[in-house]
């Protein structure tokens, strides 16, 4: 079972039903215990980091997050939420990676939204995938290159489209709204052991 953590953002339901076409079995949920037992959890959203990280912290959901052993995959925003403070709304968020989240600059075309490939990539996550290959986003905040990186991407200045520490992944990019490219990141993450 893939638990699909639920709680106070956007697009959750594009995923389940990308897990749905795969033949995934999944749960929506915010209770801690289901989140404990599932084989796999993908925190997705699309959203502001105060307000998720509030939903979170009033259900114990932030603590939950952090002491999981099994695969964990965090996308846009909850891979956003999985570092350690974001300037949206000075927000401090889960620590799992030791990174801040910064807004892109003012002066350009934000949010960057639409297709766009990858400087570099690394890693189970992305076996099968060329760095040539497109995946979508629609973020206006981004993480810096670093220790923790495991794919990088170009829009506007070099950023970690993808990082992982121990059984913890996170993608800047909507693997559920990318198509075939999307779909294999997906079956890698859920070959995880």
């Amino acid at each position: 079972m893939v638990a699909v953590v639920k709680y106070n953002a956007g697009n959750i339901r594009s995923l389940v039903n990308a897990l749905d076409r795969l033949g995934v079995e999944s749960i929506l949920t915010d209770d801690p215990e289901e989140l404990r037992s599932a084989k796999k959890v993908i925190f997705p959203g699309v959203g502001e980091a105060s307000s998720a990280m509030r939903y979170l912290e009033e259900r114990g959901l932030d603590e939950v997050l952090k002491s999981l052993t099994q695969p964990f995959l965090g996308i846009c925003l909850g891979m956003q939420l999985m570092c350690e403070y974001s300037t949206e709304n000075d927000t401090k968020c889960l620590g799992i990676f030791d990174e801040t989240v910064r807004r892109f600059p003012k002066d350009e075309i934000v949010p960057h939204m639409g297709w766009n490939n990858f400087i570099s990539h690394s890693g189970v996550l992305f076996e099968g995938i060329s760095v040539r290959d497109s995946m979508y986003f629609v973020h206006s905040y981004f993480v810096e290159v670093g220790p923790d990186s495991i794919a990088t991407t170009d829009y506007i200045l070099p950023f970690s489209s993808g990082l992982r520490k121990e059984n913890y992944y996170g993608v800047q990019f909507h693997p559920e709204k990318s198509a075939d490219v999307g779909q294999r990141l997906l079956r890698n993450f859920l070959a995880l052991k």
